[in-house]
């Protein structure tokens, strides 16, 4: 009889699952501790939202140079594999497939439980969208500003402060980076400067990453803990039904949906969840697929997965494979608005919710949260817009969850087109 395995203390997960768990306790001490004396937030809630926003900022700082530098590379590796263009094809499919089954089930869910059902407005802190998502937006976000895709912002404090920064758009780097890869490719033999140039910088950002993803029990840690100080969960009541409804419907996906098409390409749930938790942590504390990204390929890598197609496929799916944000919730959220409103749905309408969420989650891409994919489907649909404000008071803690599905599923179908074209090291046994 072997004696039972003792948990590993140095693991990167357990680490992780010791940061939220320590989060936790202190977001409710900083709860407890109140406001400062003049109406500020505590010192404890001030000191975990700033480690928690650094943390998060270090990661989005090199997902500009890790896209670019990842697909680049990638798209110059992959002209070693004889079938490139069938493993695009088929990841494409799977995002489509996984998309429809999850959309099916937050249409399904909702009409179930039927969350809008009872609730009334003024219960509820509404609050309008102040970014709504439309299909001439998604079109022109998809032609880059410049070639960087930076743009720049300022904004006005009610102090009368002016800040200006920067920020990029995800879906215009992956434009220009897929632009730049294949005419690297194009140009054969001349464009082996500029590629060795690139994968060199890759390997310069991941060492970096590495730096800054030892640094992720404590940021999830800071993450966790300012969610439960800054939110608490004292809102879930206004609208509890339509939290359940959307935490039931994510969790059908992840542990019901997920490990069955890894059990039907035989790879085993418990090794894939082993390697993908971390990623799942960190996005449910942190709600940003693009700030997890790091710690995806990560957890990509230690699945075994094709460097080459990884490097592909996982910053893709990053950008364009959105199962909580643009298939779930939207759905779910549609339901909530059209019973809130007495505006009954037919069967065209529930066809074009799941068109919807399966053609246009890369709309979330280059704005900012679901609330852009929801206002594309409530305006698809001719639902009132200001139905996407009646959610707005919990939609933090139920970005979590989302988020967490995002990228779980950003790992669930490399793997699966890995394990099909055998781009895996062990062939995994069910």
């Amino acid at each position: 009889m072997s004696p039972s395995k003792a948990p590993n203390h140095r693991s990167f997960g357990f680490q992780v699952l010791v940061g939220m768990a320590l989060g936790i306790g202190l977001g409710f001490i900083a709860q407890l501790l109140g406001p400062g004396s003049q109406g500020d937030p505590n010192g404890l809630t001030v000191a975990l939202k700033t480690t928690g926003s650094i943390f998060v900022s270090l990661l989005s700082a090199t997902v500009p140079p890790l896209i670019f530098a990842a697909i680049v590379s990638s798209i110059a590796n992959l002209r070693q594999l004889e079938n490139a263009a069938r493993l695009a094809g088929q990841t494409l499919a799977w995002f489509a497939i996984t998309a429809l089954i999850a959309v099916v089930i937050g249409i399904g869910v909702g009409l179930l439980i039927r969350p809008g059902l009872g609730v009334h407005a003024v219960d509820i802190a509404a609050h309008s969208p102040t970014t709504v998502g439309t299909w001439l937006d998604f079109l022109k976000g998809l032609v880059p500003a410049n070639f960087l895709g930076l743009t720049a912002s300022t904004k006005v404090a009610a102090d009368g402060t002016v800040s200006t920064g920067l920020s990029f758009s995800t879906l215009q780097i992956l434009v220009i980076s897929l632009a730049v890869g294949f005419a690297a490719l194009k140009a054969g033999d001349r464009a082996e400067p500029f590629i060795g140039f690139v994968r060199s910088l890759l390997v310069v950002v991941r060492t970096v990453l590495g730096w800054i993803i030892a640094l992720t029990p404590i940021g999830s840690a800071a993450l966790i803990g300012t969610a439960v100080a800054t939110y608490g969960w004292s809102t879930l009541h206004q609208l509890g039904s339509f939290a359940i409804a959307i935490y039931l419907g994510l969790g059908l996906v992840l542990f019901v949906v997920y490990p069955a098409l890894l059990m039907l390409n035989g790879i085993r749930p418990s090794a894939f969840f082993r390697n993908a938790w971390p990623a799942i942590q960190l996005a449910f504390v942190s709600r940003s697929s693009i700030g997890t990204l790091p710690v995806t390929e990560l957890a990509a890598e230690r699945m075994g997965i094709d460097g080459a197609y990884a490097a592909f496929a996982v910053p893709l799916a990053a950008t364009t494979k959105m199962d909580g944000c643009a298939s779930i919730y939207p759905a779910l959220a549609a339901i909530f608005v059209a019973d809130f409103y007495g505006v009954p749905l037919h069967g065209l309408d529930y066809l074009l919710i799941v068109l919807v969420s399966v053609l246009g989650s890369a709309a979330t891409a280059g704005m900012t949260g679901a609330v852009v994919m929801l206002t594309l489907t409530l305006s698809t649909l001719g639902l009132p817009l200001e139905g996407a404000g009646l959610l707005l008071a919990i939609d933090p803690i139920l970005d979590m969850g989302r988020t967490a599905v995002n990228v779980a599923g950003q790992l669930v179908v490399p793997a699966i087109v890995a394990r099909r074209e055998g781009l895996t090291p062990v062939p995994a046994a069910v």
